[in-house]
């Protein structure tokens, strides 16, 4: 087992991972900017480096300045959590260089599996059924009409190295197909440094739902089941769940024994997530996340376990502690993901908190680094809390998560907590009945009225 673990990341996943780590009797390392000095994490790991100023590329980004920390601290590994340097291969690539453990999949698989072309390639040949699409990059113009007119319309353009709706374009007929092809692009250069486009049919009505897989590493694979991530704002996540409703226990057992299967095949090691579109009882694959996810928690509440520490004993070498005929749902989890913004406007509202209660009780889990007097610095993401909760029933855990909601005080600064209180007010949440198109609706018309 490792001695010594440094998070190379800040927020609540570093605070998560740290927690798993301590539990385990693992000291931990945090790194953090200058602007993170009196963040939670760095208060709560056993040591912390300060690794650049406030932004990204040059702290948290920064691969020489994380391994340097590693090195000076003596740490024999780095969870990366998710975001920043979770995902990125020639990170990995380094760690495994320079003898580190990377908690994570290898640099090869992150290669293969991270860029959405590739990924559909490999689950295609593996049996996992895959959106229509291009077959690959579209290089020009005339290839995109020529594709665009075999898949039939409407088509979406997407960004093969990215995420989040960057890059990302739906186009509805041939007149908007070359100005959709320029603008995805230079969208995608500009978030990525990489303007590789591919094409795929675009689906109405489809809900968004990922399957949480789990390898060893060694040809070992289990699957615990999927969740629900329909409910998106600009192709952000904003509420998830698990189970998913109108999901029977076959079909989840169906497609969640494919998708092990598939990365068993793989030699895959650690936690990775396959998404899908999911539409008229057929699933297609999209892509997959080669990480932990911000929506584990919904997953673990579900299951009983604790993806993080699985994440650490496998990357130190020893077996899955979890087997697939133990993984049966217990009830029903929901997470919402509290932002630094404004609502209905959602503009970001970094500040001081002068203020903070986190809810409680039975089945309510709150994953958060506020504190009163922390002071929410500019630079990163508004995510600054998920409640997650969970129930005996899809019912029961919406009547927790009303509650947590009334009990939730942040004082000083602006928040989503809003949205939530509306969502779970809506008929169309509470039946079930959405689809990954309705919360934008929603805001629109919301919006225009």
């Amino acid at each position: 087992m490792f001695e010594k673990i440094l998070i190379a990341n800040r927020g609540e996943i570093a605070l998560r991972v740290i927690r798993a780590c301590h539990e385990l009797g693992i000291r931990t390392v945090a790194v953090h900017s200058t602007a993170d000095s009196a963040a939670m994490h760095v208060r709560m790991a056993n040591e912390s480096v300060c690794i650049g100023p406030p932004a990204p590329a040059k702290s948290y980004l920064s691969i020489p300045s994380v391994v340097a920390a590693c090195e000076v601290t003596g740490a024999d590994a780095i969870h990366p959590g998710y975001g920043f340097l979770s995902e990125n291969a020639n990170f990995a690539q380094i760690l495994e260089d320079h003898g580190i453990t990377f908690i994570g999949p290898s640099a090869e698989q992150i290669r293969m599996l991270g860029n959405k072309v590739a990924a559909k390639d490999v689950m295609r040949r593996r049996g996992i059924p895959c959106v229509p699409d291009s077959g690959g990059t579209v290089d020009d113009i005339g290839t995109a009409f020529r594709i665009a007119g075999k898949i039939g319309y409407p088509v979406m353009i997407k960004a093969s190295a990215g995420g989040g709706g960057r890059g990302m374009k739906v186009v509805h007929s041939p007149d908007g197909l070359e100005g959709a092809y320029v603008t995805a692009r230079v969208e995608a250069r500009t978030a990525f440094g990489n303007d590789d486009v591919y094409m795929e049919k675009f689906l109405g009505n489809p809900r968004h739902i990922e399957i949480q897989v789990f390898g060893d590493g060694k040809g070992n694979a289990i699957h615990l089941g999927e969740r629900d991530c329909s409910l998106q704002r600009r192709h952000q996540k904003v509420l998830e769940e698990a189970p998913a409703t109108g999901i029977d226990a076959a079909t989840r057992n169906c497609i969640g024994a494919d998708c092990a299967r598939a990365v068993a095949e793989l030699r895959y090691s650690g936690a990775g997530t396959l998404e899908f579109l999911y539409q008229d009882g057929e699933f297609y694959f999209i892509e997959m996340n080669t990480r932990l996810q911000v929506e584990h928690p919904v997953t673990e509440a579900v299951y009983g376990v604790d993806l993080v520490q699985e994440q650490i004993t496998v990357a130190a070498g020893l077996p899955l502690t979890i087997r697939q005929e133990e993984m049966l749902p217990s009830g029903h989890s929901i997470e919402a993901r509290i932002n630094a913004e404004s609502y209905p406007d959602f503009t970001p509202c970094p500040g001081l908190v002068a203020a903070y209660h986190a809810p409680g009780g039975p089945g309510v889990r709150v994953d958060s680094a506020l504190y009163a007097g922390y002071s929410i610095p500019p630079y990163y993401d508004s995510l600054i809390a998920k409640i997650a909760v969970h129930g005996s029933t899809r019912d029961s855990a919406l009547a927790k998560l009303r509650q947590a909601l009334d009990e939730l005080i942040v004082d000083g600064i602006e928040t989503n907590a809003e949205l939530f209180r509306d969502i779970a007010a809506a008929p169309e949440f509470r039946d079930a009945v959405h689809d990954i198109h309705w919360l934008e609706n929603r805001l629109k018309s919301e919006m225009a009225a």
